[in-house]
């Protein structure tokens, strides 16, 4: 393959692999095979790796109908009200509703989203063991000793109670202005129970692209599991976590503060999505949260919450990634800009890669003319040929995969800052300028993808390049309107970042470009003085 070949696959799998990737293979849990029989693990073992057995009986290893709890109803109890949310209770003592108030967070309808599914299990729902127990648990409904509660500025508490013939349930939730919850449930008696984290949050679900869905679980040994609506299977235990969420692009229902020991099961419903719960004590404390999945709110709750932020594969890189752009939105006061800032600094760090492989590539070109003479020169004796060939490269300090290592190299970095824009909640309804008055939704007018693509096409022809072969020129051409066509329905701060990007790429070639023309024209001028 020649090194043009090379260049042309190098950019082709960047676009499938940096595009394409998130949408085609999402994270998925390994498969068990049918006939493979695994223990569940046990709650002593703190720290074990989750374990699936997909051969029990899943209602009957729990001990309740998972469908039968989806479809429990109920009426609200008590309203806890502040500036960005409303949030209600119902009479089985689940959350029943969240409102985000925000303006941001309105969808196309001009409603304000709402974080609660109105079907599926609900966050605090609590299943008994004892069916008779929880038929009767299911038909009678909580008490409380306050209807409506505002937690701005203060937090406020509210307790609910269910009096069952031989059991009487309490459940003390304190709120806070942040959004997050303490938990105390109590019993009378000691009876087996279940306590739900909840559905997933479905805002904007038309809008969300090429992101993860579904529940994840963060364990003590820095492990993320993430099961992914449609793909759960059998059932999973984890043990030794810190946190649980049910989570979507921009917010979730998260769970954290739960003893080391207690076990947490994650099964499926009728449609494959995960079903979270955990077992209950007669005395069970944890704090919760639901909201955005704001780094620097979930951070002041508690540090362990931003690691419900998810970026995949490349959250090594994308978590520092983002810290600094966090950082010079500090000082820019702006996402637009600081997104600007954070690509000029990624070239400057970068600048050395790309400055090699630049002058690798007019190299190449330079020698195109001599290398097609050794061509015919060696025609019918390959090795002839390459030794010749390899003595050029090497004499005029050419690397046939200087153009192509460098932009390789690059893949995890572009991937890794295009996982903290995706995933950015903080620049949902975030301006920049002009037009831009949400960096999280695509260009309404396509100016932006139509710069990038033109941008791109400069840069094109900026580079050199030393095409044989009419097809491979085609296709490189033909890639500006791909990759425009691509970012069309991106979010503006991702197209923004690449035509930035674009934008440099162009300023440094030019400089390359300019220096081996001023060598050209030194080396002629000396030659006439001759």
């Amino acid at each position: 393959m020649s090194p043009n070949q090379r260049l042309i696959v190098a950019v082709l799998l960047s676009v499938i692999f940096f595009v394409g990737y998130t949408a085609i293979f999402p994270p998925v849990t390994p498969e068990v095979p049918q006939d493979a029989k695994v223990e569940v693990a046990q709650n002593s073992n703190v720290g074990d790796a989750s374990r699936v057995d997909t051969n029990i009986n899943v209602e009957a290893q729990a001990g309740h109908s998972i469908v039968a709890a989806e479809r429990t109803s109920s009426s609200n109890l008590v309203t806890v009200t502040n500036e960005n949310f409303i949030l209600k209770l119902d009479t089985l003592g689940r959350i029943s509703s969240k409102e985000l108030l925000e303006e941001k967070f309105r969808d196309k309808e001009d409603n304000h989203a709402q974080l609660i599914p109105s079907s599926g299990t609900k966050p605090l729902y609590i299943r008994f063991m004892d069916e008779n127990l929880n038929k009767e648990a299911s038909s009678v409904a909580y008490t409380t000793d306050v209807n409506e509660i505002n937690v701005d500025g203060s937090a406020k508490t509210v307790t609910l109670t269910q009096r069952l013939s031989s059991l009487t349930v309490s459940k003390k939730l304190t709120f806070f202005e942040d959004g997050h919850y303490d938990v105390d449930i109590s019993l009378s008696e000691d009876k087996r129970y279940f306590v739900y984290l909840g559905q997933r949050p479905r805002v904007n679900e038309d809008e969300q692209m090429m992101t993860v869905v579904g529940a994840m679980v963060y364990t003590d040994d820095e492990i993320v599991t993430i099961i992914a609506d449609g793909d759960a299977e059998g059932r999973q235990s984890f043990s030794g976590v810190e946190l649980l969420s049910a989570f979507d692009q921009y917010t979730a229902t998260i769970m954290y503060g739960l003893s080391k020991d207690r076990t947490i099961v994650v099964e499926r419903d009728r449609d494959d999505n995960p079903v979270v719960y955990f077992d209950g004590t007669q005395n069970l404390n944890f704090s919760a949260y639901i909201g955005e999945k704001n780094y620097k709110t979930l951070e002041s709750i508690n540090p362990v919450l931003t690691n419900a932020i998810e970026y995949g594969w490349f959250t090594f890189a994308s978590k520092p990634l983002f810290a600094l752009l966090s950082w010079l939105h500090g000082i820019f006061g702006n996402w637009g800009w600081s997104i600007i800032a954070l690509t000029a600094i990624i070239r400057f760090v970068l600048y050395p890669l790309t400055y090699k492989g630049m002058v690798s590539m007019q190299k190449m070109k330079d020698l195109a003319p001599k290398i097609k003479e050794l061509k015919e020169r060696y025609k019918g004796d390959p090795q002839r040929l390459n030794q010749a060939t390899m003595d050029m490269y090497k004499k005029n300090g050419a690397n046939p995969l200087g153009g192509c290592l460098p932009m390789l190299m690059q893949i995890p970095v572009f991937f890794a800052i295009y996982r903290v824009l995706l995933n950015a909640v903080e620049l949902q309804g975030a301006p920049w300028m002009l037009w831009i008055n949400d960096l999280s939704r695509m260009d309404p007018y396509y100016i932006m993808p139509i710069l990038m693509g033109g941008s791109m096409f400069l840069q094109q022809r900026m580079t050199p390049n030393n095409f044989t072969d009419p097809m491979q020129e085609k296709v490189m051409k033909w890639l500006p309107v791909i990759f425009t066509f691509f970012f069309v329905t991106f979010p503006s701060g991702l197209v923004l970042y690449w035509f930035v990007n674009n934008l440099f790429s162009i300023l440094q070639q030019f400089i390359v470009n300019q220096q081996f023309k001023n060598a050209k024209d030194a080396l002629k001028a000396a030659k006439e003085e001759k």
